[in-house]
């Protein structure tokens, strides 16, 4: 029988799944800045290549080089990395025809799919409270694209074909976290994230014949750093869902709207409507809901081991 690989520790995993989402926000808007240069197809190249690189120097820092790329599971890793990848093409072809906002925003019903993948495949609890903060989330989602969705999608066919892409992308995402979520009972961080990053440096040379350009010196930069934030960010989402249950950090995708809107503005000069902040103050109030109950939960588990241990 294998011997699990987790345990329980959500102060680790959520500092973790943040830091993550940080990095992640970076490496779109990296991508992004080559979108009108680069296909998706190559730009999952050199985000998926180079993240190699930052992936081996991390395991052999952990001594794991011999070790820790043993694959339990290989068929495990194959899927992981065919899911993956093709949320990860939908993503960067999404960024090229929508804000970065807008973009983070349709991402946001990743933690719906993830709360409902987690309680049929993971068999996890989903309590009420939880549950209403993803609402609430999901609210102010809907309120800040209700100006694209009310204005119906005439004339704006290219935009509307990249939020298909991206809620495409969203959905792949929720089932790559549930995935992750078993394959980590068995399989080390050091395996996930090294054969992810190299079936995905595989899988998209597939998009050779679709159009590969010979980037600028510039783009080409901009790219490699991509993989390398990227390989970076991909390390620590994966290592944040040993020490906790999807459900509990689905909603801290949410702080991604904070990074989005910061770096779209400071970036490529995209600036929030009222609207759409709104939106995203339901959306830190969805995600302050969770703390707070993760908080009051993390107190009564205290109080049970107090009663329970007659030396605590």
């Amino acid at each position: 029988m294998a011997t699990l690989l987790t345990s329980h520790r959500p102060g680790l995993a959520v500092t973790l799944k943040l830091s993550a989402i940080f990095l992640f926000s970076t490496m779109a808007a990296l991508i992004k800045a080559t979108s009108g240069d680069v296909p998706p197809g190559e730009a999952v190249f050199f985000r998926s290549f180079f993240a190699i690189p930052v992936i081996l120097v991390w395991i052999s820092m952990r001594g794991e080089l011999r070790t820790g790329l043993v694959a339990r599971r290989p068929m495990g890793h194959f899927w992981r990395g065919v899911i993956g990848t093709t949320s990860m093409g939908l993503t960067f072809a999404g960024l090229g025809l929508l804000p970065l906002p807008e973009v983070t925003a349709i991402g946001y019903a990743t933690p719906i799919f993830t709360l409902i993948l987690a309680a049929v495949m993971l068999g996890e609890r989903i309590r009420l409270i939880r549950i209403s903060a993803v609402v609430i989330g999901l609210v102010g989602v809907l309120i800040m694209l209700w100006p694209r969705l009310g204005g119906g999608f005439s004339g704006q066919s290219t935009a509307t074909l990249g939020a298909i892409l991206i809620l495409g992308a969203t959905a792949l995402r929720s089932l790559v976290q549930i995935h992750i979520r078993k394959m980590v009972a068995t399989e080390t961080t050091s395996a996930i994230v090294f054969y992810f990053s190299a079936t995905a440096a595989a899988l998209s040379l597939l998009s050779l014949p679709f159009g590969w350009v010979i980037p600028s010196p510039m783009a080409a930069t901009i790219l490699v750093l991509a993989g390398l934030v990227g390989g970076t960010a991909q390390i620590l989402m994966t290592a944040s869902y040993r020490f906790a249950p999807a459900s509990m950090l689905a909603p801290y995708e949410y702080a991604s709207m904070l990074f989005a809107i910061l770096i779209g503005y400071v970036w490529f000069d995209e600036v929030p409507t009222a609207i759409m902040l709104a939106g995203a103050a339901l959306v830190i109030a969805g995600n302050i809901l969770v703390i707070w109950r993760e908080h009051q939960l993390g107190l009564e588990r205290a109080r049970v081991r107090a009663v329970s241990d007659p030396k605590a």
